[in-house]
């Protein structure tokens, strides 16, 4: 009996090694390139993927809230840089931003997203992650080092990813998560807008037979400039990618005040795009968050923006979508918002959207998920961030803060990942 149980237990041991050596076996794989034909997305044998995935904000380009240093005096990343420079020299702020980057997402990360079983990505960067800001149109020499490894990462993991200029030179809105707040050079410019087609080149180039790549996205909440405009811009900076890349899905930004600019883009000569948006049902004046304002839009109650609605826009354009933003568990207690985050990447996977929730990782001064916060992980509660002011803080203080984001303990938000996991999908609206 013993040794029959033995043999059993063996057995399965050695199943569960086979398995686990064939997922691992699987992710190594490279990925298949994906497209769109009308409203789909669709991998390289006709197939459509479930695409579900998280922006990992904060990394490649700041956002001051994300990490606990929110004030009135350095609250954006183009500030940070002119007071490190002005401090310590533009040497020393290269140093420290490579501290800073090496820090905030790690291996750590990137194994935490299988978990919850995304599998996409979105990654936000500014333009001089890749770009010499001082000498235009020539690559940093660590240009790649960010983009080649976060594709690496993310496709040995069965990830893709889609590439995101966050930040264009000289800035393409008034707000501080273009990386620098008030400014809204880029459209008035025609130097900048010139580069950030030589930029986009120099990306596509790169990539353009990577299929880990899922797509560009080439400009993120282009507010700055009428919705006519965004659609002329991004038309030229359209075709001066497809110059160099034929295979790669280019995402079409949407404006505050929707996509109608643009018309079919079929019709425009366009092909194998994807046009994006930001819905926030709970935040930023749509309603508050709760269960009723996902109901609402999840499943088209009352009058207001819906998903409903959004399928039969895209269906009429022939266009497939990407929706770039969302938050769907904050501020909603553990139960609802894991229940909630899972039907709403479940409603998107049903129309053939791809999606990205903002955001992967939110660090805070005291720590803990509480009634969850809009990272996916944060520290754990009581592992406290401190607040630095960097206009007075020691070159120690910096350098002690950018490896505590890579070092401090994490909470996971738990539910999310149940809920991720669950064979059965919940039900939270129907209480």
């Amino acid at each position: 009996m013993f040794t029959q149980r033995l043999l059993r237990t063996a057995g399965l041991a050695a199943a569960l090694l086979a398995a686990q050596l064939a997922v691992a076996a699987q992710a190594q794989t490279a990925l298949p390139m994906l497209h769109t034909e009308g409203t789909k997305w669709l991998a390289a044998d006709g197939k459509q993927p479930a695409l579900r995935g998280v922006n990992l904000g904060n990394y490649l380009i700041q956002e001051f809230w994300m990490m606990g240093q929110e004030n009135k005096s350095v609250g954006d990343q183009c500030t940070l840089e002119a007071v490190l420079d002005k401090r310590f020299g533009y040497q020393e702020r290269q140093r420290l931003y490579t501290l800073f980057r090496d820090n905030w997402i790690q291996q750590r990360d990137w194994d935490m997203l299988p978990k919850m079983n995304l599998n996409l990505v979105r990654l936000p960067f500014i333009y001089s992650v890749i770009e010499d800001e001082k000498n235009p149109r020539h690559l940093r020499a660590d240009a790649w080092k960010y983009l080649d490894n976060a594709i690496d990462e993310a496709e040995k993991r069965g990830i893709y990813v889609i590439l995101d200029l966050h930040g264009a030179v000289g800035s393409q809105g008034w707000e501080h998560h273009s990386g620098c707040a008030g400014k809204n050079k880029y459209w008035d410019t025609p130097e900048y807008q010139e580069r950030t087609i030589w930029l986009w080149q120099q990306i596509a180039a790169r990539y353009k037979d990577r299929g880990a790549v899922a797509g560009y996205s080439i400009l993120n909440e282009p507010w700055g400039t009428t919705p006519e405009n965004l659609a002329v811009v991004m038309g030229t900076l359209y075709t001066s990618i497809r110059e160099v890349d034929q295979n790669h899905v280019i995402i079409l930004p949407g404006h505050s005040k929707g996509i109608d600019a643009y018309g079919k883009p079929s019709e425009h000569g366009m092909r194998n795009v994807a046009f994006e948006m930001h819905p926030y049902p709970g935040h930023f004046g749509w309603g508050k968050p709760g269960l009723a304002v996902h109901k609402g839009w999840l499943q088209c109650v009352g009058e207001g923006d819906n998903v409903c609605k959004w399928k039969a826009k895209l269906e009429d354009l022939n266009t497939a979508f990407f929706v770039g933003e969302f938050q769907p568990w904050a501020f909603m207690g553990a139960e609802n918002g894991g229940q909630v985050m899972r039907v709403t990447y479940d409603t998107y996977v049903a129309n053939g959207w791809a999606s990205t929730a903002w955001a992967y990782k939110r660090l805070t001064n005291h720590g803990g998920q509480g009634t969850g916060t809009w990272g996916l992980v944060t520290n754990a509660p009581g592992v406290k961030i401190p607040q630095l002011d960097f206009n007075k803080a020691s070159l120690a203080d910096i350098e002690n803060l950018f490896r505590l984001f890579g070092s401090v303990p994490y909470e996971p938000q738990q539910t999310a990942i149940k809920w991720m996991n669950s064979p059965t999908p919940p039900t939270p609206f129907a209480k």
